[in-house]
C-alpha cells in the first residue's frame, strides 16, 4: 500500500506544494530551508532524494530535523542541518538551487534585520536559482492591525510582526536584480492576517 498524502508531504506549506505542482523542483536540485523549524517543508524533498539542508536558531528544531533525515534520507550528512541564524549562515556563496523561507521574514525585529535576512538568503542562492517566500503582509488587513512604527504592526491576538507590502517586495526584487517568476499573491484571513507568496528567480 502506498503512502498517504500526509506521509508523503508532511505538513508542507500549501503554497510550496503549489510550486511542486508547477514543476519548479527536480531531484537534481540542492535546496535550503532557511528557518526550517521542525522540517515540515522538507519531508517530500527528503523522500524524493533531494540534497536538502536547513538552518534554524532552535536546537530542538534542528535535532528534530536531523532525526527526520535519519529516518527518511539517511544518506544526508548531519551537518546539512545547522543551528545558526538565517542572517549569518555558514554555507558557501551560490551553493543552492532553491532557498525556501516559509513564515520566517515577518519575525524580523526591524527592516534592517529583514534586509539582512534577504541578503544572506540571496548570497547562498545560485544564479538562476529560485527563492520562495511566504510572509505576512499589510494587504487587505490595514483596518485590523495597529501600526507600531516602521514596518512593525500588532495583529489581533497581540502578535507583533514586521509586515511587508507589494511595493516593498517589488523594490526588493529589483534591488537584488531578481525576476518575479509569477505574480505576487496574497491570501487574506479576514479579521486576522494576510500572507503573501513571493517567488523570485536570481
Amino acid at each position: 500500500m502506498g503512502l498517504n498524502l500526509q506521509e508523503q508531504f508532511g505538513g508542507i506549506d500549501v503554497y510550496l506544494f503549489d510550486q511542486l505542482l508547477k514543476g519548479r523542483f527536480d531531484p537534481r536540485m540542492r535546496i535550503l530551508d532557511a528557518g526550517c523549524g521542525s522540517g515540515r517543508n522538507l519531508v517530500h524533498f527528503m523522500r524524493e532524494g533531494f540534497d536538502v539542508c536547513g538552518v534554524d536558531v532552535s536546537p530542538e528544531a534542528i535535532a528534530h530535523v536531523r532525526s527526520l533525515a535519519r529516518a527518511l534520507a539517511p544518506r544526508l550528512p548531519e551537518e546539512n542541518f545547522r543551528r545558526e541564524p538565517v542572517e549569518k549562515m555558514s554555507f558557501e556563496d551560490e551553493s543552492f538551487d532553491a532557498v525556501l523561507s516559509s513564515a520566517v521574514l515577518h519575525f524580523a525585529r526591524d527592516e534592517a534585520q529583514w534586509l539582512a535576512l534577504m541578503r544572506e538568503m540571496w548570497r547562498v542562492l545560485k544564479p538562476g536559482g529560485i527563492f520562495f517566500a511566504r510572509l505576512a503582509s499589510t494587504a487587505g488587513v490595514e483596518s485590523y492591525v495597529e501600526h507600531l512604527g516602521g514596518r512593525r504592526y500588532r495583529l489581533r491576538g497581540g502578535v507583533e510582526w514586521l509586515l511587508s507590502d507589494e511595493r516593498m517586495l517589488r523594490e526588493t526584487t529589483d534591488s537584488l536584480r531578481g525576476e518575479l517568476i509569477e505574480p505576487l499573491k496574497t491570501v487574506v484571513v479576514h479579521g486576522a492576517r494576510a500572507m503573501s507568496v513571493w517567488c523570485v528567480r536570481k
